[in-house]
């Protein structure tokens, strides 16, 4: 497969995953501000926001102020933002066009009737009152892609480039979801509503509210919450997980490429053996915040020699 192929499937599933995973962390903060009453604290979840989405520093150059309206601007519809909700819909769709015959046909449309949908939203799209039909159509277009990709693509190196991209994609908004309220999750338990509205928003974040329910049958805690989203595979959106499959993918196209392997197949398999051996506690003694810091830094390694060694070869 060519290098710019490749790089088009793999940008592809990021981007797609990007766009729903703003989505939902736009849904939390709306729902977190309408809930809390102090000033500092909606300011604190529009700012935990732009610091999890990756976007704070774009945002902080426009010099505009810290309000939800210029947030949710920013991160739903802003041309100048890459990682905006439209800019990752234009920018999945002139990839998927890119390698249009890679795709299968359910693919190609779920991703441009998403486009073509999006080109039809204005200025009232993004008001308070239409907003949330938005950011759930956007999340509904997500799963229909991921669904068509999973579900009607071969299991050739098309399909484990997009896999790649979704995963690592994920992994790093999870890690980067959890570390933005580390202080939440620290050794001190913390109680109250404002702590108790947090935890439910870390896992609202990446739709395992349900799911933390199932597996632990109690009410929430801080270290259950580290150890659903870290350590449990069971958990699509857990950092086990997505390395999991990280690591299955680039294993698969080592093995199509005559084994030969770079060195995103040894960091892979460092980070996911480093998971699968560790314990919550461990990582909680040793401060939560500097094991995220280097998952998130292990993520943009990751990403980068994945691009040296099959995108731009």
């Amino acid at each position: 497969m060519l290098s710019s192929t490749a790089a088009s499937l793999y940008w592809l599933g990021r981007y797609v995953e990007r766009a729903g995973n703003n989505a939902r962390g736009l849904q939390v903060a709306l729902r977190m501000v309408s809930l809390t009453g102090a000033v500092a604290q909606r300011d604190s979840a529009w700012r935990a926001l732009l610091i999890a989405s990756g976007c704070e520093p774009g945002f902080i150059a426009k010099d505009i102020p810290l309000t939800q309206e210029n947030v949710v601007r920013y991160l739903a519809a802003d041309p100048e933002n890459p990682s905006s909700i439209m800019s990752c819909i234009e920018a999945a769709r002139r990839n998927g066009r890119a390698v249009r015959t890679a795709l299968t046909v359910d693919m190609w449309e779920a991703v441009n009737e998403t486009w073509s949908q999006a080109r039809r939203c204005s200025d009232e799209t993004f008001t308070p009152d239409r907003l949330p039909d938005f950011l759930d159509w956007v999340k509904s277009r997500t799963v229909l892609f991921n669904g068509a990709y999973a579900d009607t693509m071969l299991r050739d190196e098309a399909w484990r480039f997009v896999r790649l991209g979704t995963m690592l994609e994920r992994a790093d908004n999870t890690a980067r979801v959890l570390d933005v309220h580390h202080h939440a999750l620290g050794d001190v338990e913390e109680s109250g509503a404002v702590a108790y509205l947090q935890w439910q928003a870390i896992l609202r974040s990446v739709s395992a509210l349900r799911a933390y329910q199932w597996v632990y049958h109690a009410r929430l805690e801080p270290r259950r919450i580290a150890e659903l989203l870290l350590l449990r595979p069971e958990l699509p959106r857990s950092m086990i997980a997505c390395y999991a499959r990280i690591e299955e993918t680039l294993d698969a196209l080592a093995a199509s490429h005559g084994g030969k392997r770079g060195e995103c197949h040894r960091l892979a398999g460092e980070v996911h053996a480093r998971l699968r051996f560790a314990r919550i506690e461990d990582i909680m003694a040793g401060g939560l915040h500097d094991f995220l810091t280097r998952k998130i830094d292990r993520n943009i390694d990751l990403g980068r020699e994945i691009a040296g060694f099959y995108l731009h070869s």
